[in-house]
């Protein structure tokens, strides 16, 4: 029998779900560049912190014993103040009892303030060589440094051994702690010391072009006289006896403010610097010690050569010689020029400079907030995936037991008495000519009583003419216009002869006992809805396998669980039944959202219905044959599955039975089906990050670790549902391939969900290929 809706004689003008899927359409290629932008945006913060922490591009080579002939004597024999005039090296030291505090490979927030504290109380002042790495992550220290009166000097920017480093690296070194330093004080300084360096005699035939280098730039390269040795962690008395010059003499001592437990510093700083003042010392800042040597020479009338000596580049022109004079009337203070002698070093950051600082700054700070942040959502994220492997395990397990049980306490299990009344079975089909037939053949060959509607939805191929040629008696054709596939269910739905409607696809094919065994629920006058048992039936490709894989490990399992807890989110749109009343009753199958199965099936909760899941119920469809067609057809299911949650929020505060969903349902499906996956490339991106920068063995261990969870879950779910292991070989291929793409579908879903977008019914291409049930086992 052909029912058959006349089409008008006009061109009939675009539905509302049409004109939204024309501006959606517009709209797709922003959301793949804002997913793509966000995704990049994340990499570009993880290899930010990494290279702030020196997991990427870290060198740990450290060169010692290396011969110096090719370095002048006289600079070995020199002062620990190294600088190039005119490409002239020369040396300074410090003048008799006077020591420069210096401190190493800070700033720490732990530390360093508390290294301050001790400064000021002694009213002293200190040259700090800071990383460029820890400056930037540490900006207020470094603030609050600066304006103390202290000096600040480049400790480079990644602490690493120059002198195995190229021109471009030792550039680039500079310049990244210099705006970090810009960024975060507002200054850049003249002021060098290479990490690993110690006294000027220690110069070898590697780092001596490093100086001249940085001589040439304008840097002054700043060596130690004694070092104290506090890294060692001695003990305070060991440390003061370190730090202290023989004979009266002046010196640059090495202390650090960073790299552990600097408690033992602290407190030698402080004995420190009461003793060598009862010694009669004072103390000063590198270019406090370059100005008193400029006054002693213009003193003894030579103070253009001292000044030749004594000027590092650009510092002497900012603080050098001339900055020293006597204070005059009405000219500046002695404290004022006494302070800026202190930090002659340094220059105001301006400019492009101050401003590129700043932005490093800030993108530091975000990397700083963020990647932690992103740490922990890691650790949720694989909380939360373990957990719903072991819920799936325990459940699935406990289902299975339940519906199969053969004997033992409570004998056989039923759901009551026999369910033999016809039923009527829908088959919604929009352009399948290539599938219908076979469709329909395996209705024919079914066990069960059942009158069978096809709902021909406005195809544009002989889609309804296949169906009525094949002579079936107990099969009716109904065309209609486009409207969607809710519309043709609907359709189907109000001329259906019988209290029970089987819902099926029109690529899918029947087992004979399909309809059987999926009515059988519905001895229980408390359940609303049954979900089949859907299987892919290409599965003999490469996607086809992938997709075989996640039918059975994920949606049935997930099926097994949510039946036991009595919150089932979806009646697959393969196979599924509903009591004809009970569709009525919720209003039919919505048009509100793309995933009408999931849409209807929280509704029947809502309503008070329960739906449960028929494993014995299998039926055979045939998955997306192509990345595309897998790509937009999951991008209408997660999306869809979005739509239905939004609409149905309210289920959250919704009392009694009817609120079960909200209460156990909702939640879980948040977690396991949005916000896990949503994250779970974090898993991916850190295991990649952590495979190539961090430790390769330790990360592969880690992914092969979750693999085999993943494996054993899913070698679970095939002897289960009694699925051939051979598939499970793919496994690993789907979770470096397969697994990515789902993410990215769900991203982009989410993507669309917040920019308000809207999709419709999209037609994916068939090939009818699924004639028989095929791969059973």
């Amino acid at each position: 029998m052909t029912t058959t809706t006349p089409t008008r004689g006009r061109r009939r003008a675009p539905s509302k779900l049409e004109r939204a899927a024309g501006k959606a359409a517009a709209l797709q290629k922003p959301r793949v560049i804002l997913a793509l932008t966000l995704l990049l945006a994340l990499v570009s913060v993880m290899l930010l912190d990494g290279y702030l922490r020196s997991e990427i591009g870290n060198d740990a080579r450290v060169r010692d014993g290396a011969a110096y002939d090719k370095v002048p004597q006289k600079i070995l024999d020199g002062g620990p103040i190294l600088t190039f005039t005119g490409g002239t090296a020369k040396t300074q030291s410090v003048p008799d009892k006077t020591i420069v505090l210096t401190f190493d490979d800070g700033p720490t927030p732990t530390w360093t303030p508390e290294i301050l504290e001790v400064l000021e109380k002694n009213d002293v002042d200190a040259t700090f060589f800071v990383v460029g790495s820890m400056v930037s992550r540490y900006p207020d220290v470094v603030k609050k440094l600066v304006n103390q009166g202290n000096e600040v000097g480049i400790h480079t920017f990644s602490h690493v051994d120059l002198s195995y480093q190229s021109t471009a690296r030792l550039q680039r070194e500079l310049k990244q702690t210099q705006l970090a330093l810009a960024g975060a004080a507002g200054v850049q300084t003249t002021l060098f010391r290479a990490p690993y360096s110690s006294e000027i005699s220690a110069v070898d035939n590697y780092s001596w072009p490093v100086y001249k280098e940085l001589g040439g730039l304008g840097y002054t390269s700043v060596f130690v006289d004694t070092d104290s040795d506090d890294w060692k962690k001695p003990g305070i008395s060991k440390i003061v006896r370190w730090a202290t010059p023989k004979k009266n003499k002046g010196a640059i001592v090495l202390m650090h403010d960073a790299g552990g437990d600097r408690s033992q510093t602290v407190r030698a700083l402080d004995a420190y610097i009461k003793k060598m003042k009862a010694k009669g010392y004072t103390f000063t800042t590198v270019s406090g010690a370059q100005a008193e040597l400029n006054r002693a020479a213009a003193g003894r009338g030579g103070s253009g050569a001292a000044a030749d000596q004594a000027g590092s580049g650009p510092a002497a022109s900012r603080g050098g010689a001339g900055s020293g004079a006597a204070a005059t009337a009405g000219g500046p203070s002695a404290g004022a020029v006494a302070s800026a002698e202190a930090q002659a070093g340094q220059r105001r950051a301006t400019g492009a400079t101050l401003y590129e600082g700043k932005a490093l700054v800030y993108a530091v700070a975000v990397a700083e907030w963020v990647v932690p942040a992103l740490s922990w959502f890691l650790v949720v994220v694989g909380v939360a995936v373990m957990g719903r492997f072991a819920m799936m395990l325990v459940l699935a397990r406990r289902h299975h037991r339940q519906r199969n049980r053969r004997r033992g306490r409570g004998g056989r299990f039923s759901w009551g008495p026999a369910v033999t009344r016809p039923v009527t079975v829908v088959v919604p089909a929009y352009n399948e000519k290539e599938c219908i037939a076979n469709t329909l053949r395996s209705l024919a060959k079914s066990t069960h009583p059942i009158e069978i509607i096809v709902v021909d939805d406005g195809s544009e191929d002989d889609t309804s003419e296949i169906a009525a040629s094949l002579g079936m008696p107990n099969v009716r054709v109904i065309r209609q216009e486009n409207a969607g596939k809710p519309a043709a269910l609907n359709n189907g739905v109000r001329h259906a002869r019988h209290d029970i409607v089987v819902m099926m696809d029109g690529d899918t094919v029947f087992e004979p006992d399909a309809v059987h065994q999926l009515v059988q629920p519905f001895a229980d006058p408390e359940i609303g809805a049954v979900a089949g048992n859907a299987k892919v039936g290409n599965r003999d490709t490469v996607i086809g396998a992938w997709q075989h894989i996640e039918y059975v490990m994920g949606f049935n399992l997930d099926r097994r669980m949510y039946d036991l807890l009595r919150c089932m989110p979806t009646i697959p749109g393969a196979i599924g039944a509903f009591r004809r009343d009970a569709v009525l009753e919720v209003g039919g199958m919505s048009e509100d959202t793309l995933a009408e199965d999931t849409d209807i099936t929280i509704a029947m909760h809502r309503a008070g219905w329960r739906v449960v899941y028929q494993e014995h119920a299998k039926a055979w469809t045939e998955a997306p044959g192509s990345l595309q067609q897998l790509w937009s057809q999951r991008y209408r299911w997660s999306y869809g599955t979005m739509q239905a949650l939004w609409k149905h929020r309210k289920s959250l505060t919704d009392k009694g039975p009817s609120g079960r969903f909200g209460r156990v349902g909702m939640p879980l499906v948040v977690l396991f089906q949005i916000v896990t996956p949503v994250f779970a490339p974090l898993i991916d991106v850190f295991t990649a990050y952590s495979m190539i920068f961090v430790d390769f063995r330790a990360a592969l261990l880690a992914w092969l670790a979750v693999l085999a969870i993943q494996l054993v879950c899913a070698a679970y779910a095939f002897r289960l549902d009694r699925e051939r292991y051979r598939y499970l070989a793919m496994l690993p291929l789907q979770q470096l391939a397969y697994r990515q793409m789902m993410y990215l579908v769900l991203i982009h879903s989410c993507v669309t969900a917040l920019t308000g977008g809207r999709l419709r019914w999209q037609k994916l291409k068939r090939t009818g290929e699924v004639g028989t049930p095929a791969g059973v086992s």
